[in-house]
């Protein structure tokens, strides 16, 4: 039976030997003890040490949503691209991290109570901002008979910027930015002067924080990483050089298939099959090539119902939706999916959502960190399109959350099945990775990185030996 993690911590401290070489000298379930030991002891809720994994800087909206006759509409849904991105995280995580899921909301004098307790029944970590002097951004959306959207704003639309994050918020290992590309290079050098900021100050104590002493200090995740949703409008010709230089500042960017065929200038009906891949490569690797070069980025193409198409510079890999599309089942398939896909607004929004938490998550051997993260992704956007609004969650009698009646983890695992992919190498796993070097703690004077750890799906810290520097040990 292995040591607690707060006596293998002790241990450590006491072993005389760098950090990493006493790491380095523990079995792999005595690594994972020591890791839980100082996520869950010292960054707990209210300690005001803990890092949050993901916040999004996209919008709250209160939708309507109109379709062809006879449908009636729907209104007073809750929609947005925050909130879809929200609620796509906060479905890979489980009710004890929901608070590590990080977004702003203005709430206007028209704001619905019901509408705040559903959200606040999530658990996640939000930031209300008062603006009862003015409405709440509300929207008008129509999907034609193709599902083509015509969409709308009803009153003027409050946007979220870095100003108005909380410190913690700040401090996130994670952002989802949904803008043009000054807006994205405007907020990206805001938050990372912001968290300089706070480091100056002395903010970022542990001793001050807590008002403990002698515990080991988590440093902010750093850098962090920024995932970047380009809006439709941007994705012209004349932004290009926009696009290219804002990708120098993040580490991905997502389209939609269309949008990212406008980017180049193309027009006309949606290809399918080897024309569509041909063309979607060819623009992924001039994004990969010109704007990101040669750090460690992706690409990731979003496609509805056909799923996404993730390239980096390990590889380029494409990924069934979670839902097949309707028209490539039987009668009796295509009956059940008209019952069970009910609304593709925000699928996209909620699949970056649990993308952005899939790059935090363990990554198996047969995947890049970018796969993993797009896996993720497609099971939260899964969720997101199976009713108008959000998706329900509820428990079990053993206190297991279920969201629209189902389990995250399960279906996370059913589709995982349907998915064989070629084994990497080490050599390629690491030149596609975000994180570089194995980062840890910190005992008494000597420092160990630990700005990026990924974690399992239960938050189970991983700490990947082989990625630790030989200067290290």
């Amino acid at each position: 039976m292995s040591l607690a993690g707060s006596a293998i911590l002790e241990k450590g401290v006491k072993s005389g030997i760098s950090p990493m070489a006493f790491i380095s000298r523990l079995k792999r379930d005595e690594r994972q003890e020591l890791g839980k030991h100082c996520l869950n002891e010292y960054l707990k809720p209210g300690s005001g040490e803990y890092t949050m994994d993901f916040v999004t800087l996209g919008m709250f909206i209160i939708d309507e949503i109109h379709f062809p006759p006879p449908k009636p509409p729907v209104k007073d849904i809750i929609g947005g691209a925050g909130s879809y991105a929200a609620i796509g995280a906060r479905l890979l995580r489980r009710s004890g991290q929901a608070h590590l899921i990080g977004w702003a909301i203005h709430v206007g004098s028209d704001f619905p109570p019901a509408m705040l307790q559903q959200i606040q029944s999530w658990e996640t970590d939000i930031k209300l901002i008062d603006t009862k002097d003015r409405l709440t951004t509300r929207a008008w959306n129509r999907y034609d008979a193709d599902e083509f959207r015509v969409f709308k704003y009803l009153t003027p639309k409050f946007r979220v910027d870095h100003t108005q994050l909380s410190p913690k918020q700040l401090l996130s290992k994670i952002f989802h930015l949904v803008c043009a590309p000054a807006r994205c290079m405007n907020l990206v050098n805001g938050i990372l002067n912001a968290r300089q900021e706070l480091k100056a100050s002395g903010a970022l104590n542990g001793d001050t924080l807590s008002g403990r002493k002698n515990v080991p200090n988590l440093r902010p995740f750093e850098p962090p990483i920024f995932v970047w949703e380009p809006v439709p409008d941007c994705c012209t010709p004349e932004e290009l050089p926009n696009v290219l230089e804002a990708l120098k500042l993040v580490d991905v960017i997502s389209p939609n298939h269309q949008e990212l065929r406008a980017l180049f200038g193309e027009t006309g009906p949606d290809l399918f099959g080897a024309c569509e891949l041909a063309v979607i490569e060819r623009q992924c690797n001039e994004l990969l090539s010109k704007g990101f070069g040669k750090k460690p980025s992706a690409v990731v193409v979003r496609r509805g119902d056909r799923g996404c198409y993730v390239a980096s510079n390990t590889r380029h890999s494409w990924f069934p939706a979670y839902h097949r599309p309707r028209e490539d089942l039987d009668k009796e398939g295509q009956k059940a999916w008209t019952q069970k896909v009910v609304d593709p607004t925000g699928g996209g929004n909620a699949f970056l959502g649990g993308f952005c938490i899939g790059l935090l998550d363990v990554m198996p051997q047969d995947k890049t960190e970018f796969e993993n993260a797009a896996i993720c992704g497609s099971v939260a956007a899964s969720f997101a399109i199976e009713q108008y609004g959000m998706p329900s969650m509820s428990r079990t009698e053993d206190g297991e959350e279920l969201w629209n009646g189902e389990s995250v983890k399960d279906r996370l695992a059913e589709f995982c099945k349907r998915l064989p992919l070629e084994r990497l190498s080490e050599e390629a796993k690491v030149k596609a990775s975000l994180y570089g070097p194995c980062p840890a703690l910190v005992f008494g004077e000597a420092k160990i990185r630990m700005e990026r750890i990924p974690a399992d799906f239960d938050g189970n810290p991983q700490f990947p030996m082989d990625h630790i520097d030989e200067k290290d040990r």
